[in-house]
């Protein structure tokens, strides 16, 4: 009973981070209107590489995320393709050279903000 309430807290931790950066990343986004500007400036390149940075943190949060819930919890939430973000986080990792402004700005303009309702769901859920 202890860890299971140890691992809820952690949970609703790491998801609270989650939450975070989601929506860090849609304030962050909000001045751009095209994937063209991410690259018009270096003011815009930062914006594209902070928001490649918190992308990065949500895919580690959601692989810590499954490993406190014994992969149980995010497949609760199907709206969500997990793997893909998860994966995301991957590809920017490793392969940030050849990462394409207009997946990022696919990601902030159709995912970002269904993954924030998502995760204060499951938030609010556990709590």
């Amino acid at each position: 009973m202890r860890r299971l309430m140890h691992d809820k807290e952690l949970a609703l931790e790491i998801l609270s981070q989650i939450l975070r950066s989601a929506q860090t990343i849609l304030k962050r986004f909000e001045p751009i209107k095209s994937p063209d500007d991410f690259t018009v400036s270096d003011t815009n390149l930062e914006k594209l590489d902070a928001i490649c940075m918190q992308l990065i943190a949500i895919g580690e949060s959601l692989k810590n995320l499954d490993k406190v819930t014994d992969n149980s919890l995010l497949p609760q939430y199907p709206q969500i393709e997990w793997k893909k973000v998860k994966a995301l986080r991957d590809i920017i990792s490793h392969h940030y050279f050849d990462l394409n402004a207009e997946a990022i700005y696919d990601v902030c303009e159709n995912h970002i903000d269904v993954l924030s309702q998502t995760v204060s769901q499951i938030i609010k859920d556990l709590t």
